[in-house]
């Protein structure tokens, strides 16, 4: 059973945020600081990433574990009350999540995702492996345009 009544549930489910989070914005103002410029949730991109880096083809997505199903197959059963409906939700999410890449990638694009702990304990860590993609893509983009 829920610890919380149902109307303090509802209050705490309408206040999750689908963009701004706050590790979505820390992963933006360290990338900032470190003088890279990218766009926000840019819906002309299929699957609407986090950030973008759409001259280089490169999607962030931020993902906090409880909605994107973190280690999914321990912690399944952590929901006591609802379980269908939560099961059903956060596979679909999963899934999603899997059919986004795969589009991307098909698409050219590169495609890094984060958990949310992971840039709140080790942001430099992220912005490391974002770097040497932005370095990568950029040295791919600079050989095909040396060969026109």
């Amino acid at each position: 059973m829920d610890k919380l009544t149902k109307e303090q549930r509802r209050k705490n489910m309408q206040a999750v945020k689908a963009t701004g989070s706050k590790i979505e914005i820390a992963l933006a103002k360290a990338l900032f600081a470190s003088g890279y410029r990218y766009r926000k949730n840019d819906k002309t991109v299929f699957g609407k990433p986090d950030l973008t880096f759409k001259k280089l083809k490169i999607a962030i997505f931020v993902d906090s574990e409880f909605w994107h199903g973190k280690d999914w197959e321990i912690h399944k059963y952590d929901h006591k009350s609802n379980q269908d409906f939560w099961h059903q939700k956060i596979e679909r999410n999963i899934q999603r999540d899997k059919d986004v890449n795969k589009a991307l990638e098909e698409s050219g694009w590169s495609v890094l995702r984060f958990w949310g702990k992971d840039i709140q304990k080790e942001i430099n860590l992220c912005i490391n492996k974002i770097e040497e993609i932005i370095k990568s893509r950029n040295n791919e983009f600079h050989k095909d345009t040396q060969r026109r």
